[in-house]
């Protein structure tokens, strides 16, 4: 198995709906720390697990300098997030949204966490 790993920065707002009151219902901005973590049984005919630049186009291409609240579908938790980041890069496994220093969320597709 080959597993690849892409950090990125984005810088992004976001307002929480949540049950309860929270200051976090307020707009609010974090520098997120996104990791894909990729997995192939095969290189492609690249020789890649993926492409680095495609996974940057997809998810910080469509998050970057936004409102989170306007461009995704759902509540903007971490962990909504980790799940989406996911759902768009078919060769992805795991993510990791880190909003600030000490909160992570993490998502994996299946019950394996293979972290490097």
């Amino acid at each position: 198995m080959y597993y690849v790993k892409k950090r990125m920065e984005i810088a992004g707002s976001h307002s929480l709906r949540l049950s309860y009151e929270s200051k976090c219902a307020n707009v609010h901005g974090h520098n997120w720390v996104v990791t894909v973590y990729c997995r192939a049984s095969e290189l492609n005919a690249d020789g890649m697990v993926c492409d680095f630049t495609r996974v940057k186009e997809l998810i910080h291409g469509a998050l970057d300098h936004r409102h989170l609240n306007d461009v995704l579908p759902f509540n903007p938790t971490a962990e909504n997030i980790a799940r989406w980041v996911t759902e768009q890069v078919p060769e992805c496994y795991m993510a990791k949204v880190r909003e600030s220093d000490g909160n992570t969320a993490v998502y994996t597709v299946d019950d394996k966490m293979v972290d490097f």
